[in-house]
């Protein structure tokens, strides 16, 4: 008896949401198309880093060669765009990665993904409001910060900030009251503040060509010396391992790759187009779309602006606080720098937007589905918004940016977003193996250009795989040669299994490389390598669905395998302190 008990709360976790993706009706505004999607995109993923960022990573990692580091990073993130995509064209719901979980590994792990995906927006939301107040401020004098630290100082370090941020309150509650508004006023907001953002990045690049030379991308070690001879005097041990031996590529691929890895955090945000899947017209088109056509603009972008940062000036002498400022004064362009301070607020502002515009989404599809309060799921009847997710959402991350010093929790926000890729992954991975679902779950959303005739037809030939099958036997020639063309339950299983060996796989090798990087760990990274192909090869010799989509991951098992290795690599070197703070984080949802 107890242990029935057990099995069936089991059965609870891990139960999936049947999702009937044949009917078009949604409570939320259908009225978004491809262009405000792709903006949205962009404006999310192309932040202030990109005034930032780039002038760190060349000076302490890859030099010139900071342009390699982020095509590997983009190629990364587009292996987890490609997943999104296709799950954007089978489930065009709102929930993202939640739903997406929940549709195919089930309630356990789809809370968990939810609940985490709350936390990145949250902290997302308040640092990069806290980041426009700091930035508007210094470009006025930093009066604010002075008058808050006279009048109004917190005296509790490391629990709270150094002063309450009421700027960065008011600019929450400004979007707030903005996509209560509406999704069509707050997408508006977005493109025109995009669209100046990439003005400005389309000046700093040409500038970067007009003004710069291709000499700073083939310096010698004698330049260097020379250069900075007067801070270092004759030390020349010191200077190499400051600034590498010159040249395009000065650290060498390891200074490449470990660029690499801080760049591909520079493309996270591309996931909020997931969240419009019931506010889109022709979601299952609409949504692959936006998600690869954002990933290769902000690549362009940030490809654009390293090149120019490194033409412009030799590398080792660009500011990692504000390369941008300072490479304009060393080529006696000084006045750019208005430039730059506008479409810096700019970035910040869509940055926010898309933070705060998928949080609401991802409370709404939970709170529907009985994971969070069910009062959160009202609709504003007029306005088709979710504003009692909207209100408490704004509210939470208004308070924390009012009261805390978010730095330390920044590397948090990566766990809950890595952790939404692995799992899409995986999902994309186990889903296109499985047998058609006679609930309709997995099925693509019609189109609106197709017919009836064609939508019934579809129906008839979907439900021909519905017949009860004959039990297949398991052996090994029914694992590496499947007898059936189609997926069957005993095939689908195969893939299961395996795609959970390779999960565990990857995450045992990463945690043993973050906890002992040694000659031994080698010899078991070469072990799972070699485990790892054979079973993407049984999973590769596994019968395909054969629904048809308006987009599916090409290079299956591969792609997927690969993208869930780059995001748990990159989860396992994060601090444990990080770590604890998940933890917790987790046990208040419990």
């Amino acid at each position: 008896m107890e242990c029935q008990k057990i099995i069936n709360f089991g059965n609870q976790l891990l139960r999936r949401k049947n999702v009937d993706c044949t009917r078009d009706e949604s409570r939320l505004s259908r009225c978004l198309n491809t262009f405000d999607l792709v903006a949205l995109g962009v404006g999310s993923t192309l932040g202030a880093g990109v005034y930032v960022l780039a002038g760190a990573v060349a000076r302490e990692n890859a030099g010139p060669a900071i342009v390699i580091s982020f095509l590997i990073a983009a190629l990364a993130s587009v292996l987890a765009g490609l997943c999104y995509g296709e799950f954007g064209a089978r489930v065009p719901k709102t929930g993202s990665a939640y739903l997406y979980s929940y549709v195919t590994v089930g309630e356990l792990w789809a809370f968990i993904t939810g609940w985490n995906l709350i936390l990145s927006y949250v902290i997302g939301t308040s640092s990069v409001a806290r980041a426009w107040s700091a930035t508007f401020d210094e470009i006025i004098g930093q009066h604010i910060e002075e008058f808050c630290k006279k009048y109004m100082t917190m005296d509790a370090p490391g629990v709270l900030a150094k002063y309450p941020d009421i700027f960065a309150v008011v600019i929450i509650i400004i979007l707030t009251g903005l996509l209560i508004f509406g999704v069509k006023e707050s997408a508006l907001v977005n493109k025109v503040f995009t669209c100046i953002n990439i003005l400005v990045l389309g000046f700093v690049v040409v500038s970067g060509f007009v003004k710069g030379s291709v000499k700073n991308w083939q310096l010698t070690e004698q330049d260097i010396y020379n250069t900075s001879h007067s801070i270092y005097g004759a030390n020349q041990t010191q200077e190499e391992k400051l600034y590498g031996a010159g040249g395009f590529m000065p650290y060498g691929w390891k200074g490449v790759l470990s660029g690499a890895a801080t760049c591909f955090y520079a493309f996270v945000g591309f996931d909020c187009i997931a969240t419009t899947g019931e506010e889109v017209k022709n979601p299952q088109k609409a949504i692959p779309i936006g998600i690869v056509a954002s990933l290769l603009i902000c690549f362009v972008a940030y490809f654009g602006v390293s090149a120019a940062l490194t033409l412009m000036m030799p590398y080792y002498q660009l500011d990692t606080n504000s390369p941008l400022p300072n490479a304009f004064k060393y080529v006696g362009w000084d006045g750019a720098n208005y430039a730059v301070a506008v479409g810096s607020l700019c970035a910040l502002s869509t940055s926010l937007l898309g933070s705060m515009f998928p949080m609401p989404r991802i409370i709404y599809a939970m709170a529907e589905d009985g994971l969070l309060f069910k009062f959160l799921a009202k609709v504003n009847e007029k306005r088709k918004t979710p504003i009692i997710a909207t209100v408490t959402s704004g509210a939470i991350a208004a308070v924390m940016a009012f009261l805390f010093d978010l730095k330390d929790l920044v590397d948090l926000m990566s766990i809950g977003t890595l952790l939404a890729y692995s799992l899409v992954a995986a999902c994309v991975l186990v889903l296109r193996y499985q047998p058609e679902q006679p609930n309709l779950a997995y099925q693509m959303a019609r189109t609106t250009e197709e017919t009836d005739n064609n939508e019934s037809v579809s129906t008839s030939e979907s439900q021909a795989g519905f017949l009860p099958e004959e039990e297949e036997k398991c052996s090994l020639k029914a694992i590496l040669c499947p007898p059936n063309s189609d997926p069957s339950k005993f095939s689908g299983s195969v893939v299961n299994v395996s795609t959970f060996i390779i999960g565990f796989l990857i995450v045992g090798s990463c945690i043993l490389t973050a906890l002992e990087p040694s000659i031994l760990i080698k010899a078991v990274w070469i072990i799972a390598a070699i485990l790892v192909l054979l079973v993407s090869f049984i999973i590769w010799k596994q019968p395909e669905s054969k629904t048809k989509l308006s987009f599916k991951v090409p290079l299956l098992p591969l792609l997927p395998v690969v993208s869930i290795f780059v995001n748990v690599y990159l989860m396992m070197q994060l601090d444990v302190g990080t770590w604890i703070r998940f933890a917790v984080w987790m046990v208040i949802g419990s």
